[in-house]
């Protein structure tokens, strides 16, 4: 495997991470506008028909296809400990990435929590709305570090 950065063809931050993930396959992950996409999200692609099926009407609105007809859409961060960034508004004109920061369940709350695929077993962090915050578009790095993912 070998990585390597490029100028993102989206925002054309020099921060854009390609991962070479197989002789086939290379996923690009750009920092600078939060955008991702990868060798196999190309229209007609198996790939790209599963997640067009599952992805939220923004998401797809906000999609882009480069020079190499690979599509771009904006990628979500969740990390459970620390908190999720993701794109977030109500149509194209008014979208911001969004971030929110985890906190601990409370044993009085952890019901509310289950891990489904372990019965018995329950969330030990949680999204706390109450925290969220907008970013602009080329603010990408700026919500990672909100929910200290990246140093600020």
């Amino acid at each position: 495997m070998t990585d390597n950065l490029i100028t993102c063809p989206h925002c054309e931050s020099d921060a854009c991470y390609v991962t070479e993930n197989s002789p086939t396959v290379k996923t690009y992950s750009c920092f600078g506008c939060g955008f991702t996409t990868n060798s196999l999200m190309k229209e007609g692609e198996e790939f790209y028909n599963e997640q067009i099926a599952v992805l939220p009407e923004l998401y797809k609105d906000v999609m882009f296809t480069d020079a190499d007809k690979m599509i771009w859409m904006p990628t979500t961060v969740n990390m459970p400990e620390n908190g999720m960034v993701f794109y977030n508004g109500a149509s194209k004109k008014d979208a911001k990435w969004a971030a929110v920061k985890a906190i601990e369940v409370t044993e009085e709350e952890k019901e509310k929590y289950p891990i489904k695929s372990k019965p018995g077993e329950f969330y030990k962090f949680r999204m706390d709305m109450t925290t969220i915050k907008s970013f602009k578009m080329k603010d990408f790095m700026e919500a990672l570090s909100y929910i200290e993912v990246i140093p600020k």
